[in-house]
């Protein structure tokens, strides 16, 4: 059997150290098990995805020294396939259009008397339109904006049995869903957790590689792949690597780009010595900290 894993970021902004230490994590897989790897570039969100982000990520990674399989998927290339498992998904029943914003499901929760502190109320869906009728779904739908649901109750009757997901060491795990998920957007159709396990399954992907921020939506993705018929990946899901706070690195915490460290003439092999590091989990340095991150990874020979 051939193994396949893939790395899949996101081109909403340049990628960071925090990007390449998780692309260096698939890369370091990848080799051990002779393994392909593949590049996908999750943009189906045209509210934040740009293509000069989706042109900046293959040139970083380049540069990084990741090698991948010739063809890069690029999900907004491929709408159909999601569009089709959102038609099974309806044919199935499980999944209903929802009408709320995100100010009435807060205002719906708040109201209820078991609600929790409003600092969750964002995390949870009392499911207000989970029980509309046929008709009234039908008409709201020619005139107002939607998104798709999944009914959680339905989804796991369904799927026959407790649904679980085994990571890379063999151990198993239980998913814990706790309300009925979006897997449609309003504004960009399709959701991460309903693209990536298509994509997933068309690309023949045999282990997923990636981050602990990732460990509670495997759930969900089972989940998918049940109802789907979709084949399960095994998972492993590796440390983060953090700033000197404990923070995890992100494009909204202005973490550390790639192409500045190209700009400044990092050593790139340097720079994937430290990344590569199993003993790293901190970016010592802060935005700005050019000469302390040159005295520790030097320029480019």
């Amino acid at each position: 059997m051939c193994y396949r894993t893939r790395f899949a970021p996101s081109p909403t902004g340049l990628l960071h150290v925090g990007n390449a230490y998780s692309a260096l994590r698939c890369q370091a897989w990848a080799e051990k098990y002779h393994a392909e790897l593949l590049l996908r570039i999750e943009d189906i969100d045209h509210t934040r995805c740009r293509s000069e982000f989706a042109d900046a990520i293959i040139e970083d990674l380049r540069w990084l020294g990741l090698s991948w399989l010739p063809q890069v998927r690029f999900q907004s290339r491929h709408l159909q396939d999601y569009q089709q498992a959102i038609h099974t998904l309806r044919e199935m029943g499980v999944i209903y259009p929802c009408f709320c914003t995100r100010r009435q499901i807060q205002q719906e929760i708040m109201r209820m008397s078991s609600a929790p502190h409003a600092g969750e109320v964002t995390t949870l869906y009392p499911g207000m339109c989970r029980n509309l009728s046929e008709n009234e779904q039908h008409d709201r739908m020619q005139h107002e904006p939607f998104a798709w649901r999944l009914n959680i109750d339905k989804a796991m009757v369904l799927a026959g049995e407790d649904i679980s997901w085994r990571d890379g060491s063999g151990c198993l795990h239980t998913a814990n869903i706790d309300h009925d998920i979006i897997i449609g957007r309003k504004d960009i159709d399709f959701s991460y957790h309903l693209a990536v396990v298509v994509d997933d399954a068309l690309q023949n992907i045999s282990h997923i590689i990636r981050g602990q921020d990732l460990k509670d939506s495997t759930g969900i993705h089972r989940l998918l792949q049940k109802l789907l018929g979709l084949p399960e990946p095994v998972y492993l899901h590796h440390r983060l690597l953090c700033d000197q706070g404990g923070e995890r690195l992100a494009k909204r915490n202005t973490a550390t780009t790639l192409r500045n460290l190209r700009q400044m003439g990092v050593d790139v092999f340097r720079l994937r010595d430290f990344l590569s590091d199993m003993e790293t989990r901190c970016w010592p340095f802060r935005e700005g900290d050019e000469r302390e991150i040159l005295n520790m990874l030097g320029k480019t020979r």
